[in-house]
């Protein structure tokens, strides 16, 4: 084993611990490859993909026309393989002490798990159909958490940074919807927006004095 590693290029020597690193964190679904970016050949591989070994081509085009903005880490980007599989990949090119490019990293991450994971917990918290609205229209608590769920999705703010426009918007909704008609609502549209008894009394006073007027 020495004697390999004596004969090992001294760039694999320096780099293939981090190498390992990420290929034994991320298990079969990264390759990991370290390019020779002056012979533009594979210095080595961990967890290959593809058909390609240590000594292989490369191909990885001039690195003087790289977004230096970049500050030599590139990605994540995408990549296709030709059995149809999605990888995201970043680059990283590794200088040496006098800033030259000693070797080029790369990193491709196998997207197939993460996009089955995804697909299966979408269709399985999704609903298959609309619901029966028969078994819901008298369920008043129900249409409380409706408009004010609703609302909050609609305008991507969260109950605790809503402003008094906002309640008296939901309130709006609340009314048109017949909600305080029920004898019990404010008690539990004061918990739904997490305010008190009297700050909805004095919003619904507020909103419905228009119409008290007229």
């Amino acid at each position: 084993m020495g004697m390999v590693e004596e004969g090992r290029d001294p760039r694999v020597r320096k780099w293939a611990p981090v190498c390992q690193a990420v290929a034994l964190l991320l298990g079969p679904y990264a390759e990991v490859v370290l390019h020779d970016p002056v012979t533009d050949r594979v210095l080595e591989i961990w967890n290959p993909m593809a058909s390609r070994g240590r000594g292989d081509p490369s191909l990885l085009g001039e690195l003087d026309e790289l977004d230096p903005s970049a500050q030599d880490v590139y990605g994540p980007y995408e990549k296709l393989l030709a059995d149809g599989r999605r990888l995201s990949s970043v680059s990283a090119v590794l200088r040496d002490a006098q800033e030259r490019p000693s070797a080029v990293l790369c990193i491709n991450l196998d997207r197939t798990p993460l996009e089955q994971a995804a697909a299966v917990l979408s269709a399985f918290g999704a609903p298959a159909v609309r619901r029966p609205e028969p078994l819901f229209e008298q369920d008043w608590s129900e249409r409380i958490q409706q408009v004010i769920g609703g609302y909050v999705r609609e305008t991507g703010r969260p109950l605790e940074r809503m402003t008094r426009p906002d309640r008296l918007a939901i309130l709006g909704r609340l009314d048109e919807a017949r909600v305080f008609a029920v004898r019990r609502a404010v008690p539990v549209v004061a918990g739904a927006l997490r305010v008190s008894r009297s700050t909805v009394y004095g919003l619904l006073a507020e909103l419905r004095e228009p119409s008290a007027k007229d």
